[in-house]
């Protein structure tokens, strides 16, 4: 057995152990090494290793949950106003990955892409607005649960779309252009659906979507014809910059929203993951409506139900509602890696099928291997 794996049943074995004998200040410590323990085993195995960020990110809320305090304050400093910077420096690095030649595969397929985003700017909204009516939340979770759902795809599906062999040319088509379209569609749809439980300000959301987003990746973009190539480090450095950021992030919501998710936590969960997993099988009977071949149909699938969390963390935190709002993109950020994980890796095991091609598949590209 793995000696990663050993050392985290041990830590589990602590860990109930801290429980049984009331001791809370170590049980926090001893699940946030058992789950570390475990992410590192996963780096030894190709089925798992994709898994291990999400391990990652569990490890990092368990401690939130059992020592928020250490998550909220450093000095008079507040925690949360990293969100958005740090949002903003992984947008940044979504734009150095895009170049020229992924807007001119949108014009080679069109239909593809304009099926995509359409799919996507209304299953994910309509099911999360359908969640938030049946579990009944409170005004504000359930508005958290809508806005996840109204906004664009992230890199995290570019990469699933590659291990699931799929047409990584649309995906990245299709998340380049629902992020360039969010500054528009995501405030209206919040405002649509989610208005009857908060107050929406369309063009404070607009306002923000623009800064968190589109500023960030246009100069990522003008990065990668300038300046991309010459500082290898920093090219290297952009994924784990991306990480260490969405970590933080997810951390920081945790930690401020801990009451509400301790009383809601279960549901809460249930509801996100149905709204992640009902957009998976909406989005791939959608390009079987359309008449798509397979790898068209996984790639419209993951496209649709990853969700930029990262994106909604941030516009909760410009709502001053992080620890309400902010709670839904918190949990669905490390659900998303996990079931998406999950469905790339038993697609990538069955050679999809070619059938009527959609568009043209360019060969894969470097991507930046996580995203809330």
């Amino acid at each position: 057995m793995n000696i990663f794996y050993k050392l985290a049943i041990a830590l589990l074995l602590a860990y109930i152990a801290t429980i049984f004998y009331h001791q809370p200040q170590w049980a926090g410590w001893c699940l946030m090494l058992c789950l570390v323990s475990i992410a590192l085993g996963f780096r030894r195995h190709t089925f798992l290793k994709g898994f291990s960020f999400t391990m990652i990110i569990l490890a990092g809320v368990s401690l939130a949950l059992y020592y928020p305090q250490y998550f909220v304050k450093v000095g008079d400093f507040k925690l949360s106003g990293l969100i958005v910077p740090l949002l903003q420096v992984i947008m940044f690095g979504m734009g150095t990955e895009l170049s020229l030649k992924d807007f001119a595969t949108v014009l080679r397929m069109p239909k593809g892409v304009i099926i995509g985003v359409v799919c996507h700017y209304t299953i994910m909204p309509l099911v999360g607005f359908t969640m938030a009516r049946v579990f009944q939340f409170p005004p504000e979770i359930a508005a958290g649960i809508i806005l996840v759902g109204c906004c664009p795809s992230g890199l995290a599906s570019n990469v699933m779309a590659f291990l699931a062999r799929a047409n990584l040319a649309l995906s990245v088509s299709v998340t380049t252009v629902s992020t360039l379209l969010a500054p528009f569609l995501t405030p209206m749809m919040m405002r649509l659906l989610a208005g009857q439980f908060i107050e929406v300000h369309w063009q404070a959301m607009v306002w923000d979507i623009t800064k968190m987003v589109i500023f960030p990746v246009v100069a990522g973009l003008l990065f990668h014809y300038l300046v991309r190539g010459r500082f290898k480090g920093l090219d290297k450095a952009m994924p784990l910059v991306s990480m260490g950021g969405i970590a933080l992030i997810i951390v920081v919501i945790t930690s401020a929203g801990r009451e509400s998710l301790l009383k809601v936590g279960g549901l809460l969960v249930l509801a996100t993951f149905l709204h992640n997993v009902t957009g998976y099988f909406l989005g791939y009977w959608a390009g079987r409506l359309f008449r798509f071949r397979e790898r068209d149909c996984r790639t419209i699938a993951l496209e649709v139900g990853m969700q930029n969390a990262g994106l909604a963390s941030g516009l909760a935190l410009t709502m001053g509602k992080l620890a309400t709002v902010g709670l839904a993109p918190a949990v669905f950020g490390p659900l998303m890696n996990t079931t998406g994980s999950s469905l790339a890796s038993w697609w990538h095991n069955r050679v999809p099928d070619e059938g009527v091609e959609t568009g043209v598949a360019e060969p894969p590209k470097t991507i930046v291997r996580s995203e809330v």
